[in-house]
């Protein structure tokens, strides 16, 4: 099992969201920035790293949202999500398609990773 972060970065009322790369497993999907945990990371630490890695930005990890086990066919993740803020830079397009702002509301309009499913579900119930 992979043990993998994620960030949910609000502004206002829209969350970030990031597509992935189109050669990559699960091409043109949306998803959370974050990424894989490695060895000896902490998962605030790995989360921040993934961040300045993949936008620039440097962030606050705050409180576990949720955390969901989802399989896919070539691999299991433990995914945690965690509560962030972004503390300095601005989210730039460094190895994701593209990066959108979203209320709970559009989300049923992108095509997200089968893991965030869960998630983003719950994300809908918060905001009624």
């Amino acid at each position: 099992m992979v043990e993998v972060v994620a960030a949910l970065i609000w502004d206002g009322p829209r969350f970030l969201i990031c597509q992935r790369p189109a050669h990559k497993a699960r091409g043109l999907l949306w998803e959370f920035v974050g990424g894989k945990v490695e060895p000896g990371e902490t998962k605030a630490e790995a989360l921040r790293r993934e961040c300045r890695e993949e936008l620039d930005i440097d962030l606050a990890v705050g409180p576990e949202f949720m955390a969901v086990r989802h399989v896919y066919p070539d691999l299991t993740v433990h995914l945690t999500l965690f509560e962030a803020t972004i503390v300095s830079g601005t989210p730039k397009l460094l190895e994701h398609n593209a990066i959108q702002w979203i209320t709970p509301a559009e989300i049923p309009n992108y095509e997200f990773c089968p893991a965030d499913e869960e998630i983003l579900e719950r994300i809908q119930q918060k905001s009624r």
